[in-house]
């Protein structure tokens, strides 16, 4: 974009000097400095008018050079205001518009501000687990050719986290570079947003209290997480292994899913056992999230469901499906 303005103010000035040369050269046969400057514009524009006195051998080559030189740098002025249309400011006014439609027919996205390493990392993995993402970055240069909705912007302003579709979505991650600017946008997000779902990224130990404080529902230190993983390769490898398989493998034949149980379940207030969900539907869930938070572990089959409930399952895609299909209805 910058070459192309400084390439536009060199044809402009091209066009000047050939529009200042050809005055001159007119006055020189005889034309006054009107007449002279009419006679070069309507010559340099090709409008083809008449000329304003009869042209001897002398001004017609004079015309003629100057209407090869004239038309040449006014096409080549015409063609860069075009490009610089094309490619400058309302080509970034039609981008704004179709991304900021895009935002508007979102409900329950995903906004990740921040797209550095990690920021990339959690919009990866939200985007193959099938959710909608808007990632948010300062830095231009790394919201190019990313394939999902970007805004560029501090994520730290409320018109930034706007733009972003936070009153439409489902959860903010935070995770800038510095725990001062997820602090910032945790207190943003939760100002605008009471009910909004929130994760933030920490650094330092000392922040995780001051993010919870500010409005996070979960902090996450990826540090401290990359060690705990390290250190259970060599201490539990067979299970750090089977983590790896469910969680992270790409090409997985089994996963982890959480179902909710929705109030027109037809198994709530049934027992698990009573519904026998691994012969039903192939899934083995293991464990129970209450709405309170708490969580039962291999659940007794005589457990029964109630709205609001979350099952922990494990099982392939056929699997998952038919459990929540089953406590849907």
């Amino acid at each position: 974009m910058v070459d192309t303005w400084r390439r536009l103010r060199l044809a402009g000035a091209a066009f000047v000097v050939v529009l200042v040369v050809g005055t001159a050269g007119y006055m020189g046969f005889g034309l006054g400095f009107i007449d002279a400057l009419y006679q070069t514009v309507t010559t340099v524009t090709t409008v083809g008018f008449r000329e304003l006195k009869d042209f001897g051998a002398g001004e017609q080559l004079f015309t003629m050079s100057l209407i090869v030189l004239g038309v040449g740098a006014a096409l080549y002025t015409i063609t860069l205001l075009v490009e610089t249309m094309v490619d400058g400011p309302a080509a970034e006014l039609l981008a704004r518009r179709r991304r900021d439609r895009r935002i508007a027919s979102m409900k329950g996205h995903t906004i990740v501000c921040g797209i550095g390493r990690v920021g990339r990392a959690i919009a990866r993995e939200l985007s193959e687990a099938g959710h909608d993402v808007v990632v948010v970055d300062a830095l231009a240069e790394r919201l190019a050719d990313l394939p999902y909705t970007a805004v560029h912007g501090d994520a730290t302003l409320d018109s930034t986290l706007r733009t972003a579709g936070i009153m439409q979505a489902r959860a903010l991650v935070a995770a800038l570079e510095t725990d001062a600017d997820n602090l910032f946008v945790t207190l943003s997000g939760r100002s605008l947003r009471s009910d909004l779902f929130i994760v933030a990224r920490a650094r330092e130990e000392e922040s995780v209290n001051k993010l919870e404080r500010a409005g996070a529902d979960r902090v996450v230190n990826p540090q401290e997480l990359g060690a705990q993983r390290m250190a259970s390769f060599v201490a539990q490898p067979n299970v750090a292994d089977y983590v790896d398989i469910v969680m992270h493998e790409r090409e997985r034949t089994f996963r982890l899913q959480e179902v909710e149980v929705p109030p027109t379940s037809p198994a709530e207030g049934r027992a698990l056992g009573d519904l026998d969900l691994r012969a039903s539907t192939g899934a083995m869930v293991f464990a129970v999230r209450s709405p309170d938070g708490s969580f039962v572990t291999n659940p007794d089959p005589s457990l029964r469901l109630t709205a609001g409930q979350v099952l922990i399952a494990i099982g392939n895609d056929e699997h998952l499906d038919a459990l929540a299909a089953l406590v849907s209805g």
